[in-house]
């Protein structure tokens, strides 16, 4: 392989998988806080129209979180949240992801429209999870590889 060419292909492996390990380490850490200090909820899933981008594979949830109007001590109402879950979304959208079925979800009280599905709920979330960190690491190993192999020997 010419030098150049392993230089930049080396650089773009280990700057993507740099990126996605950086991505799957954020979003873990997300969804764990959120399941962690999140307020527990029951949401309902909606059916879609092409509006909502009816090929997403995440469920379309709906849910009631309360709001609060003016300053501490001021009255308290419900708002319904429209929004789609963070994290494990399968190529084909499971059935127990029917439109009408309730599932537990957990969101964060400041900014509701961020929603993560219960641990229960979830399935095999983790292996997902270390396939996309493994796939990150392998590109940055790679991405080094090629870097190390053009860097002049001294």
């Amino acid at each position: 392989m010419e030098t150049t060419t392993a230089a930049v292909g080396g650089a773009v492996l280990a700057l993507f998988g740099g990126a996605l390990l950086f991505w799957c380490a954020a979003e873990v850490r997300l969804r764990h806080g959120v399941r962690r200090r999140g307020t527990a909820a029951v949401a309902t899933v909606v059916a879609e129209t092409e509006a909502h981008g009816g090929l997403d594979s995440a469920p379309l949830l709906t849910f009631s979180a309360p709001a609060v109007i003016g300053g501490p001590g001021a009255a308290r109402r419900s708002e319904v949240v429209l929004t789609r879950p963070r994290g494990h979304t399968p190529l084909r959208r499971p059935p127990r992801f029917t439109p009408g079925t309730s599932v537990r979800v957990s969101y964060d009280p400041r900014r509701p429209s961020r929603v993560v599905l219960a641990a229960t709920e979830t399935g095999r979330a983790v292996v997902t999870d270390l396939l996309w960190t493994a796939l990150g690491v392998g590109c940055l190993a790679a991405g080094a590889v090629l870097l190390a192999a053009v860097a002049p020997a001294g």
